[in-house]
C-alpha cells in the first residue's frame, strides 16, 4: 500500500487503488464457501422457492439444511413440526427477502445454464442445491460485498488523502467481521447489508447539496432495497431525518428579521419528503407480500414483537464489551474506526452529524434487541451494515495520526504495520471461532482465546487451510459436528 504513487493526479492515484482492490478481491474468490447454513437456509429459502417452485413452500429447503437448522425444525420422519406452521399454513421463514432480490440476477443466469447442461444430457440436478447454483450465490454475495467496499472508499476519499482511504478499506475487510460473512457464511444477510448501507450513504452523500426530484426517487429505491435486506437499517434513515430537520429549520427561519417564512419552500420540501416516503413503502413491497403470505400480515416479522425488546434497560455495555460477541472486545480494529467517526463529527459537522446519529442509533436498537449478541455470531454480526462508516472513521484517524509523522511515506509504513497485526489477530480469532476451538454461541474465555492464538493457532493454521482449498466439505462436516456437539453440551 506504501509504495503506490501518491504524487500523480487524483485521478490516476483513483484508478491505480481500485486496481488493487480489485486485484485483492479476485485473489480472496478462492475462500469463497458455497455452502447454504444456518440462517442462510432461510434467506436462501426464498430465492429457490420462488425461482423453481413459483410459491414460498419452504419444506424442500428445510429438508435438505444443515443437521441443526434441520432438527430445530422438522420432526425424525422429515416432516415439519406442528409449531413452525404460521395461521396461513406455511413454514415459518422470518428472514428477509432481500437477499434473495440480490441474488436472483445471478441465481437466474446459473439456472439457464444448468438447463442448457442438462439439454445437452448433463445429469447435474437443476434443483437450486447443485455446485452451479451455489456457487452463483457465494460468488454474487462476495461481488456485492466488494462494491459496499468500493462506494466506502470513494466516500471515504472525499475527506481524507487517498492512501489513507485505501488503507482504511483493505483493514476493515479484513480485520472485522466482514470476511465471515463474504466469505464462510456467504448465504447470511450481512454482507447484502453492508452493501445496500454502503450505497444509501454513497447516494445520499453524493445528492445532498441538490437533490433533485429523481434522485429523491432513486433514494428511496436504495432505502427500500435497504431495508428489504435488513429491518435494523431503518436505523440509517437518522441521516435523512438530520437532513428533513435542517432543511425545515432553515425554511422556516426568516431570511431577515420580520421576513415571513417562504411556504412555497416548505411545500416544496414536504412534497419531496411526502414523494420519497411513497416510494419507500411501495419498494418494501416484497416484504409486505411475503409477511402477508406467510404470517397473514403484512406487518409480522417473525422476530421477537417491539414490545417485548429492552427499550429501558438496553444493552449498551454488553454489546461493546461482553465475550459473548461484544463488537469491541472480537474485533478491536473498530475502536479505532469509532474514535474516528468522532473526530470526524468534531470536524465536518454537516456530514458528520448525520453519520453520527445513523451509528448511534444502530447501537441503541441492537442493544435493545433481546438476542443483541446475535447468538451463532462471530464478533456482532449486525454492526457489518455499518462497514462503509467504520472504513470512513478509520480513515479519518490514520489521516489525523499521519500529522505526528515526518513523511507521509514513514506514517503509511507505521500504520499499516500496526493494522497488519490486527488483521492477523482477526485471522486467527477467525480460524479459532470457525473450526470451534472457541465456542461459536455465547460467552467465551478471554485467556483460553488469547492462549489459542499463539499456541493452538498456528498448529491449526497450516492444515486447515489444505483442508479448506482440497477438501472442504469433510472439514464442513466436522465443524457441523463440532457445532451440535457443542449445542448438546450447553446450558439449558
Amino acid at each position: 500500500m506504501a509504495q503506490l504513487d501518491f504524487s500523480a493526479s487524483p485521478s490516476h492515484r483513483s484508478r491505480k487503488s481500485e486496481r488493487l482492490l480489485l486485484l485483492l478481491f479476485l485473489l480472496s474468490l478462492p475462500l469463497l464457501n458455497p455452502w447454504i447454513r444456518g440462517d442462510g437456509v432461510g434467506y436462501y429459502a426464498f430465492a429457490r422457492a420462488l425461482l423453481l417452485g413459483h410459491n414460498l413452500d419452504f419444506s424442500k429447503d428445510y429438508q435438505s439444511a444443515n443437521t441443526g437448522f434441520r432438527e430445530a425444525r422438522l420432526d425424525e420422519f422429515g416432516r415439519p413440526k406442528a409449531y413452525f406452521r404460521t395461521v396461513t399454513g406455511h413454514l415459518d421463514n422470518h428472514f428477509t427477502v432481500g437477499p434473495a432480490i440480490l441474488w436472483s440476477p445471478f441465481l437466474l443466469t446459473a439456472h439457464a445454464g444448468v438447463l442448457l447442461a442438462r439439454a445437452a444430457g448433463s445429469a447435474i440436478a437443476a434443483d437450486g442445491y447443485s455446485a452451479p447454483y451455489r456457487i452463483a450465490m457465494a460468488g454474487a454475495t462476495a461481488f456485492y460485498g466488494f462494491l459496499g467496499l468500493l462506494l466506502a472508499f470513494h466516500l471515504t476519499r472525499h475527506y481524507v488523502q487517498e492512501r489513507w482511504a485505501l488503507i482504511a478499506t483493505i483493514a476493515v475487510w479484513w480485520a472485522s467481521s466482514l470476511p465471515v460473512y463474504m466469505y464462510f457464511n456467504p448465504s447470511w444477510s450481512h454482507t447484502h447489508s453492508a452493501f445496500t448501507v454502503a450505497l444509501f450513504l454513497w447516494y445520499w452523500h453524493e445528492t445532498r447539496s441538490s437533490r433533485s426530484l429523481a434522485q429523491w426517487l432513486i433514494l428511496a429505491l436504495i432505502a427500500g432495497l435497504m431495508l428489504n435486506v435488513y429491518y435494523a437499517n431503518a436505523a440509517v434513515l437518522a441521516v435523512l431525518a438530520i437532513e428533513v430537520f435542517r432543511s425545515y429549520y432553515f425554511a422556516l427561519r426568516p431570511a431577515v428579521p420580520g421576513a415571513s417564512p417562504s411556504t412555497l419552500r416548505i411545500s416544496e420540501l414536504f412534497f419531496r419528503h411526502f414523494l420519497f416516503a411513497a416510494v419507500l413503502l411501495i419498494s418494501l413491497l416484497p416484504t409486505f407480500v411475503t409477511r402477508y403470505v406467510i404470517y397473514g400480515s403484512p406487518f409480522e416479522s417473525g422476530y421477537i414483537a417491539l414490545k417485548d425488546w429492552d427499550w429501558f434497560s438496553p444493552h449498551l455495555f454488553s454489546v461493546l464489551f461482553s465475550s459473548n460477541h461484544g463488537l469491541l472486545s472480537w474485533t478491536p480494529i473498530l475502536v479505532l474506526s469509532l474514535a474516528g467517526l468522532f473526530v470526524f463529527w468534531r470536524w465536518q459537522r454537516r456530514a458528520g452529524t448525520p453519520f453520527l446519529a445513523a451509528l448511534l442509533a444502530f447501537y441503541f436498537l441492537i442493544a435493545c434487541y433481546p438476542d443483541w449478541a446475535g447468538i451463532y455470531s462471530y464478533g456482532n454480526r449486525f454492526f457489518v451494515s455499518l462497514t462503509a462508516l467504520f472504513i470512513l472513521g478509520l480513515a479519518v484517524l490514520l489521516d489525523r495520526l499521519a500529522t505526528l509523522f515526518t513523511s507521509g511515506r514513514l506514517a503509511a509504513a507505521a500504520m499499516s504495520g500496526v493494522l497488519a497485526l490486527l488483521i492477523c489477530w482477526n485471522a486467527g480469532l477467525m480460524v479459532q471461532w470457525g473450526t470451534h476451538l472457541i465456542p461459536a454461541r455465547g460467552p467465551i474465555s478471554f485467556p483460553e482465546m488469547i492462549h489459542n492464538q499463539f499456541f493452538s493457532v498456528p498448529r491449526l493454521l497450516t492444515a486447515d487451510l489444505q483442508r479448506y482449498f482440497f477438501k472442504r466439505k469433510a472439514l464442513m462436516q466436522q465443524i457441523e459436528e463440532k457445532d451440535m456437539q457443542q449445542m448438546q453440551n450447553a446450558p439449558k
